[in-house]
């Protein structure tokens, strides 16, 4: 008899963990778009789908839950983010901030995302931590809710409001979307909230609230796991079946149908943000759901009228200088859509002429029609970015688990391609008759200040109070079913593999006698080819007639303006016909030219790409036009909060005569200073192969690309000399200063000094860097631990030595709620000055050396990563194998080099102490910290009576 009750127990255990289905498995298909996968679903309802890729040791774990804010009611809103917050705050075998440190000990990264329909998270690891990922994934899908505190819910909540103040209240234009919401949507409507919520709805709910919300939503059979990378499938099955498949299934999820939003009226609605400049003026349209039939033309009729610059968006209004911006854009969601028109005019201008000219527009437009150049560039950009979207497992991960959440079918790619390759003009024309013209829409106005009129004078206003026209959900019978798992002990974490044996890319140089240096690595993964072009100098060459500063990142933007034989418009119309990019960036010590292409059209895009490095138009017309914008946007930046800290911040670091306490945009007064001739011989001096570096990567080899970049081997340019620079840190004592933004919502906060160092693969720098890292370089740091998840006064707060060729700073930076301003101050100073004094814990030292050691499986995936790689190897000479000697720093780093290094590095009686936040609240919390108070203005100048003494 108990032989037979053993035999009947293993024969439940088995059957609760290997009852799992084969649905489905698509293999690879030569010359097709398909990312292969195979699909299974478990006995309690959980999809699984594992998609195999042994091309770099990673592995990417998606939990996707179909459901986001639309499965809110009204009045309870937020919970779906909410609970994005509150899954990484420990389950019951994994404690507090546990998650962030396995992960992140483990040399992965993570993240969670919530939108209107499903809420996902990931991890991406080295795939010796698969069996860590699911346990973790596992644990609170099943585990949670025994883990879910009074305690941990009131931090999160206040985490989220500071989450909603930076993002949203305190950021320019950051309320629109939640006025578009509430204008467009009927009153009740799951989508007439944001995501984030309404803070009114956080306050008046309870963590019962919450735990009844995760019970209705959170179980098995309402969530899609996927896995992908170097994994074998058989094995992750296993894996998948032992960890997840005790799981009790939650109540049944039925697809939500709600009828399509009309309109019956134009709505015009308006409201006023302190942090602007410019007006913004928006036409929103209600449409269709993502996956609609008319939904690729719809998008197709959004580029035709405002992206690019052969738009109508930007002929009426950018070309012509009425606007800094203009354009369009048609998201959808699974319930609805939303075509959106949008200007930004320069101050001066009436909205209702605005409004006027967009009408204009549409009248225009159905007057022209659709050309067959309008349908092949909408293609050619699709196709290029569907492509390029698989660069990475993440990429290929995420749009399995988004097709198989949204249409049952992980295989859609090839059919969402199709639906997009098969709009025609008549489709184009069809949707704008049925969706756009003459239909009414919301038309909102964002205002500077109450003295700017809107469009037309409001005459609608959101509900806020009332029934509830739409269904609720009874969430009174829920209950709590914890899993049996037998004999499995889920409170031992898994041990992960052996380390996978990580492959540095194979890399290819060469040096050309006009100074060029050349650095590549051949990827078959895509048939995709980037290179970087980068011309040292940059901003520091401003430091030569600093009347001019701005003058680097002025010439770069007229290098995107055509040349001297296509437009503009021409050029960037040759671009979109084959789905490639060039641009054209400048920033503190170089100027950029960055090329994407997809291999076919590889001798297209470099053809233009010599055109625009040889040739470049300098137009008289298109100088004026984004020194405009240029000025614009500086001044338009003294309003936000954060544009205010970095531009003071930088002054009191450099000093007000250096370089680089101005902004690589300049200032005003600079850029008023600069011509098209300042502009032309700047180009004609600093754009030279002398200062140059070249990095490749892509579907070619060396023996293929090098004959197609003759051109720049060809290249001949003056000698350059990059300024030499002096950097003196002048901090003196430690003081605050405080910059007055009244009334902000929050307060930014920037802590630092100058240093001494520049960067050193294996040197001060590197080692300078592992000492931070558990005091703000990770999720897991003390200073985050403290300000976000202890305290609830921040999104996110971090520190960094921020330096290059050039010395740098030391920087402690955060927004946090106004009304702790002062006790952040404190906090901060506080655990910087322990962790100096104290050193580093044993703990901590382990937990630096397991992260930072297991990082470089994930350092070499996509394109960008190989290209940042391999441009570190060029600019700073270094050996191609200096990652193995910073493993071996790593590996021998003790706690008392890492204390010698706090001690040396943190300077805390020495820094600025930046606070940009309302001073009437402020001023009296700041004075009690002790510091001396100096009071500043926007642009970091004394301001009368500029100091205080604070006390003790």
């Amino acid at each position: 008899m108990k032989k037979l009750l053993i035999l009947l127990l293993v024969c439940y255990s088995t059957a609760a963990f290997s009852q799992t289905k084969l649905v489905e498995k698509v293999p690879q298909v030569e010359g097709k778009i398909v990312i292969p996968y195979e699909k299974y679903v478990l006995d309690n309802g959980l999809t699984l789908v594992i998609h195999e890729d042994h091309s770099d040791p990673v592995v990417h774990v998606d939990v996707t839950y179909h459901v986001g804010s639309a499965r809110e009611e009204l009045n309870k809103s937020g919970f779906a983010h909410f609970f994005e917050h509150m899954m990484f705050q420990g389950s019951e075998n994994v404690g507090d901030e546990e998650h962030f440190k396995f992960v992140t000990e483990s040399g992965g990264t993570l993240n969670g995302t919530t939108n209107k329909d499903r809420t996902n998270y990931f991890e991406t690891v080295p795939s010796n931590q698969l069996d860590v990922m699911l346990w973790l994934e596992a644990d609170r899908m099943g585990f949670l809710l025994p883990a879910v505190t009074q305690e941990k819910f009131e931090v999160q909540r206040s985490t989220v409001k500071n989450e909603k103040g930076q993002n949203y209240n305190n950021r320019p234009y950051g309320l629109f979307g939640e006025v578009n919401a509430a204008s467009l949507y009927p009153y009740g409507h799951p989508y007439s909230w944001l995501t984030i919520g309404k803070l009114e709805d956080l306050d008046r709910v309870d963590v019962s609230d919450l735990k009844k919300f995760f019970l209705r939503w959170y179980g098995p059979n309402n969530a899609t796991l996927t896995i992908g990378g170097d994994v074998n499938p058989k094995e992750v099955v296993k894996k998948v079946e032992k960890y997840f498949g005790s799981i009790p299934s939650g109540p049944a999820v039925e697809p939500m149908k709600l009828a399509p939003v009309t309109l019956d009226k134009d709505r015009y609605v308006s409201y006023v943000d302190n942090n602007i400049r410019f007006p913004l003026l928006l036409f929103t349209f209600p449409t269709v759901p993502t996956y609609h039939e008319d939904e690729a033309a719809l998008d197709c009729l959004s580029e035709i009228l405002g992206a690019g610059k052969s738009s109508y968006f930007y002929k009426k209004f950018v070309l012509t200088q009425k606007a800094i911006q203009a354009s369009t854009f048609h998201p959808t969601s699974e319930l609805a859509g939303e075509f959106t028109m949008f200007t930004l005019p320069f101050p001066g201008q009436k909205l209702a002429d605005f409004e006027k000219q967009v009408r204009d527009i549409l009248v225009e437009f159905e007057a022209n029609g659709v050309t067959d150049a309008d349908i092949e560039k909408f293609k050619a950009n699709y196709e290029s970015n569907t492509i390029n979207g698989l660069a990475s497992v993440r990429g290929k991960v995420s749009q399995l688990a988004a097709y198989e959440t949204f249409r049952g079918d992980p295989n859609y790619i090839a059919k969402d391609l199709e639906r997009y390759l098969a709009v025609t003009k008549e489709d184009v024309i069809r949707v704008f008759n049925k969706y756009i013209k003459g239909k009414p829409a919301v038309i909102q106005s964002v205002l500077p200040n109450a003295e700017t009129e809107p469009a037309a004078p409001d005459n609608y206003k959101p509900a806020t109070e009332g029934e509830n026209p739409f269904p609720t959900i009874d969430y009174s019978e829920l209950s709590y079913n914890r899993p049996n798992d037998g004999k499995f002990d889920r409170s031992k974490k898994p041990v992960p593999g052996q380390s996978p044996l990580v492959k540095v890319p194979e890399i290819w140089k060469e040096n050309w006698s006009n100074g060029m240096k050349i650095i590549g690595t051949e990827s078959k993964e895509i048939p995709t080819v980037a290179i970087q072009i980068t011309l040292n100098g940059g901003h520091q060459l401003d430091a030569k007639d600093p009347g001019k500063a701005g003058l680097a990142q002025l010439t770069a933007s007229m290098m995107n303006e055509g040349t001297t034989s296509l437009t503009s418009e021409e050029f960037q119309e040759e671009l979109r016909k084959i789905g490639s990019s060039i641009s054209v960036y400048a920033g503190q010590n170089s100027t950029t030219i960055s090329i994407n292409t997809l291999l076919k059209n590889l001798d297209k895009t470099l053809a233009l790409t010599e055109d625009v490095l040889m040739n470049p138009r300098f137009d008289q017309a298109d100088f004026d036009r984004n020194k405009k914008q240029t000025i614009e946007g500086i001044k338009s930046s003294e309003t936000d909060p954060a544009a205010i800290a970095s531009l003071v911040y930088d002054k009191l670091i450099y000093g007000d005569n250096h370089i680089f306490s101005v902004p690589s945009s300049g200032v005003t007064e600079t850029v008023e200073n600069i011509s098209l001739d300042d502009v032309k011989s700047f180009y004609k001096k600093y754009y030279s192969p002398s200062v140059g570096e070249l990095v490749v990567v892509g579907d070619v080899s060396k023996e293929e690309i090098l004959p197609k970049l003759s051109f720049l081997k060809n290249w001949k340019g003056e000698k350059v000399t990059i300024p030499s620079l002096k950097f003196t840190n002048t901090t003196g004592k430690t003081k605050i200063y405080l910059v007055d933004k009244k009334e902000a919502a929050q307060s930014q906060i920037r802590i630092g000094y100058l240093t001494d160092m520049e960067y050193s693969a294996t040197g001060d720098y590197y080692n300078s860097y592992l000492m931070n890292y558990n005091l703000g370089g990770a999720f897991n740091s003390r200073i985050n631990l403290k300000l976000r998840e202890e305290k609830g006064w921040t999104y996110g707060a971090r520190s960094y030595f921020d330096v290059g060729e050039n010395p740098g700073p030391f920087t402690a930076t955060a927004g946090v709620k106004a009304n702790a301003t002062d006790s952040s101050v404190y906090e901060f100073m506080t655990v910087i000055s322990d962790y100096k004094e104290n050193g580093i814990t044993p703990a901590e030292l382990e937990f630096m050396k397991k992260s930072i050691g297991q990082k470089d499986a994930l350092s070499y995936e996509t394109p960008g990563q190989k290209a940042g790689f391999l441009r570190r190897i060029v600019h700073y000479d270094l050996n191609e194998n200096y990652v193995e000697d910073q493993m071996k720093i790593l590996n021998k780093m003790t706690k008392k080099e890492i204390d010698q290094i706090a001690k040396d590095k943190l300077k805390t009686d020495q820094m600025v102490i930046l606070v940009v936040g309302d001073e009437a609240s402020n001023i009296e919390g700041l004075r009690k910290l002790g510091y001396e108070i100096v009071r500043l203005n926007t642009k970091g100048e004394p301001v009368d009576g500029n100091t205080m003494e604070g006390g003790k």
